[in-house]
């Protein structure tokens, strides 16, 4: 039973880097996709670049996503605010599922009883003492904040997960699934794609390094993913993420009501040991140093 790691990728080459040499030993192979388009729609450049990548050359599998979804909407200009509104985040998930779902481009020759991880880039799983035990495997991650040593405390991440190729559905359907386990008498996780009672939760299941980057490379970042519109909504500038960095807020209320500002967190940051985090970010630390504080 060989494990493939596949993941979207927009522009973090540290993150692949820290991702490639952390899991290298466990992994089969690296599935990687990018997308010419942002997930708001702009057209962009690829940034992905294998030579960067050397080491890792022969295991990475390397998708690009050449169109959008076709079912994307059109957005009219006697259209209400609020029918705008869904739209562009109607098209935003389809184009962010649409570049997710092309990872199984790199999937399909592998083998029925092998285990594929679908992850997020900055989502690194612990498999130092994985066993596949389930047919759903969610791993429970620490939530680390612009620094390596900044954990949020009160989040723990279900990130990354595993499934046999076998079991896999697509990617986003293994995304989608929800993070809890049902009781085996629910009858609606008969009929659900979402609700599964056979969920393997690990736990100290590995790290989501979110926003490991500068401030303005946060803005640029949020602008243009998946939820770009509740971002610009926020009113949030530049200013505010130099702030909020500076102070080790949390910049993201993970906890709050969908219906709720998610983009006023108070949240503080707590400062984490070296031995809870990866044995080779540790290891070479100098070449991080930038990156703790």
């Amino acid at each position: 039973m060989n494990i493939y790691d596949s993941f979207m990728y927009f522009d973090e080459d540290m993150m692949l880097d820290l991702r490639f040499n952390i899991l290298n030993k466990d992994v089969k192979k690296f599935i990687i996709s990018e997308s010419k388009f942002t997930h708001n729609g702009t057209k962009r450049t690829l940034k992905f670049n294998i030579n960067n990548f050397k080491k890792f050359k022969d295991k990475i599998e390397y998708v690009v996503v050449e169109n959008l979804p076709e079912s994307i909407e059109d957005i009219n200009e006697n259209d209400s605010i609020d029918t705008k509104n869904s739209k562009i985040l109607t098209n935003a998930l389809k184009r962010e599922n649409h570049q997710r779902n092309m990872l199984m481009k790199g999937i399909k020759d592998v083998q029925d009883e092998d285990v594929i991880i679908v992850s997020d880039t900055d989502e690194i799983p612990n498999l130092e003492n994985f066993k596949y035990t389930s047919k759903l495997n969610f791993f429970v991650q620490k939530m680390i904040y612009y620094k390596f040593n900044l954990e949020h405390p009160g989040i723990n991440w279900v990130g990354s997960r595993a499934c046999k190729k076998k079991h896999l559905q697509s990617p986003q359907w293994l995304r989608n699934i929800k993070d809890k386990s049902y009781p085996f008498w629910r009858l609606d996780t008969i009929f659900s794609k979402k609700k599964y009672s056979d969920i393997n939760f690990i736990q100290n299941g590995g790290w989501h390094f979110t926003s490991i980057k500068s401030p303005k490379d946060i803005y640029v970042k949020l602008s243009n993913f998946l939820h770009h519109l509740e971002f610009e909504e926020s009113g949030l500038k530049l200013e505010d993420m130099n702030k909020m960095v500076e102070e080790k807020k949390v910049l993201y209320d993970h906890s709050s009501d969908k219906k709720k500002n998610k983009w006023k967190s108070s949240a503080s940051l707590i400062k984490i040991t070296d031995d809870e985090l990866p044995e080779f970010l540790i290891k070479n630390k100098d070449k991080y140093l930038n990156w703790f504080d």
